[in-house]
């Protein structure tokens, strides 16, 4: 499963096309695909919970789906929750940090927190 979905998303960045046809945004965006793919299988092949493997496959195939729809490689931007910039300090920040971390859709999960 998992190597059909890396051979899938090589078979993408193959045929891939600017949403712009300028020939320099396609080659930069094979480029990217081919990088993130690579890096994240890498950081996740060591994994051997069936359950985070699953989480995985879902985030790659989600990626896939949302970049075709969307014809744009990149991670779209996550929206935070209301007050999700306030720069308070204790029990009100934990909180707001427990919202962003809700607020990230499975597309993101393997990006760190900004």
């Amino acid at each position: 499963m998992v190597l059909s979905l890396y051979m899938r998303v090589f078979r993408i960045a193959r045929t891939w096309q600017a949403q712009s046809g300028v020939a320099s945004d396609t080659e930069s965006e094979r480029q990217y695909i081919l990088q993130e793919a690579c890096t994240l299988f890498r950081q996740n092949q060591q994994l051997t919970d069936q359950e985070s493997i699953k989480k995985c496959i879902e985030e790659c195939e989600a990626r896939i789906e949302i970049g075709l729809h969307y014809r744009n490689p990149y991670p779209r931007a996550t929206y935070l929750p209301p007050m999700g910039l306030a720069t308070q300090k204790g029990r009100k920040m934990r909180a707001q940090q427990r919202l962003r971390k809700q607020a990230k859709p499975i597309y993101l999960e393997s990006h760190d927190e900004t």
